[in-house]
């Protein structure tokens, strides 16, 4: 029986050693988070700003349905991709179940309400300081937009973290969509589940440990860019 020292020493030595297998389960995790990402924030970005910045009819329904979609239950969001995409799925011709694609509609799926719930607080907060300038200048609404995006940079930097942080550690979703499949789907978080029920514990910590060193860089490289803009605006 092996003590935790035993496997701890055991998963440094995967992470420094780099074998092919864990450098794929942990490029394909990215690839899949960050494509979700980025797709979340095409839609969630917008989405959120028009809900922050305008006022129209239906506006608190939208609101309160963003908020309550925060929540999404993973293993409900990937019951429903999986309806739609199996075989007797509306979209089951498109052959995407089990697939990287899959996963990543899952993950677009879960992310975009946050992303979009906190765009509009960042925005609506910002709105209410620039509501008489935009309306002395006569901005459209695509400029208001585009400007309450651009000023929010920096604080939209965090939502997209948030977004992240989401996506990165979800299992239910991705495992009901992908399948867990070596070699095609399996990503970190699938991995240290059926790694961990097996008992290899060292490959189980070893990907742990990287979850953990991927949400302490990416949280430093916001905190570092959003004091930068802070040192450029007082200088």
């Amino acid at each position: 029986m092996f003590g935790f020292g035993d496997i701890m020493a055991a998963a440094l030595g995967l992470i420094l050693t780099w074998d092919r297998d864990l450098s794929e389960i942990v490029l394909l995790s990215l690839r899949v988070t960050l494509t979700a990402v980025a797709v979340a924030c095409l839609i969630g970005l917008p989405l959120g700003a028009v809900v922050g910045a305008f006022r129209f009819r239906g506006r608190g329904t939208v609101t309160v349905l963003l908020n309550a979609l925060m929540g999404l239950p993973p293993v409900v969001v990937g019951l429903f991709v999986y309806l739609m995409l199996s075989n007797a799925g509306p979209l089951g011709v498109l052959g995407l179940l089990y697939t990287p694609t899959a996963m990543i509609i899952a993950q677009t799926i879960l992310v975009t309400p946050i992303v979009a719930a906190l765009t509009k607080q960042v925005v609506e907060d910002l709105h209410g300081e620039y509501a008489e300038q935009f309306s002395s200048f006569g901005l459209s609404a695509r400029a208001r937009v585009s400007a309450l995006l651009w000023d929010a940079r920096y604080s939209l930097l965090t939502v997209a973290l948030a977004g992240f942080g989401r996506a990165v550690a979800e299992v239910g979703a991705v495992l009901i969509v992908g399948g867990n499949i070596n070699h095609v789907t399996r990503v970190m978080t699938t991995t240290i589940a059926l790694e961990t029920s097996k008992g290899n514990l060292e490959l189980a910590l070893a990907l742990g440990l990287l979850l953990l060193g991927l949400a302490v860089i990416v949280n430093a490289a916001v905190m570092t860019l959003r004091a930068s803009a802070v040192r450029a605006a007082y200088a």
